[in-house]
């Protein structure tokens, strides 16, 4: 009585589950930096559209909502901008910011906008104070490494009845940004 050994079937082989993809980056933290960047006025009262140098430091915080992303941010930038006609220069830009952001990966395009205050210095003491306004913009960063960050932006500045002289300033700033989140 010897029988023919039994064969038994050769297992099946399970594919291995997907690896998950992620689309997105984790922006939520705290954040700071500085920038530097260029800034135009307008202002139907000037002969000239004063421009120059804008440069300032920056520090808030992200939340990331998993494809959306929303923020808020303080900055403040120094200036170069003078209206020689009226001996007035623009001193500084305080802005407290609103953001919400799409999580595209290692970018993150936004739109902005809040409060901003203008501080001027003149011989006239019509100029010679600071004046409470409001801007929008847009922006770009892109994360380098998770802790290192690049981008842009150009906001929209408006400042009605600049301390109550009847004149209406607009002002347009674009900026490069470094930031690093902790």
């Amino acid at each position: 009585g010897l029988s023919e050994p039994v064969v038994a079937p050769a297992p099946v082989p399970i594919a291995p589950a997907p690896v998950p993809v992620m689309t997105g980056s984790d922006w939520t933290g705290f954040y700071a930096g500085g920038q530097i960047g260029y800034g135009q006025l307008d202002a139907d009262a000037l002969t000239e559209d004063p421009d120059g140098l804008t440069y300032g430091a920056h520090a808030g915080y992200l939340y990331d909502f998993g494809q959306w992303v929303v923020g808020g941010e303080l900055d403040i930038d120094g200036t170069e901008i003078e209206v020689e006609t009226f001996d007035v220069v623009l001193d500084t830009v305080t802005r407290a910011i609103l953001r919400l952001g799409y999580d595209a990966g290692s970018w993150l395009p936004y739109v902005t906008g809040g409060s901003a205050q203008a501080r001027t210095s003149s011989d006239a003491d019509a100029f010679d104070t600071d004046d409470t306004g409001a801007f929008g913009g847009v922006g770009v960063e892109y994360r380098i490494s998770p802790s290192l960050r690049v981008g842009g932006e150009v906001l929209q500045h408006q400042f009605e009845d600049f301390n109550d002289t009847g004149v209406d300033i607009d002002a347009t700033t674009a900026s490069a940004r470094v930031s690093f989140q902790f």
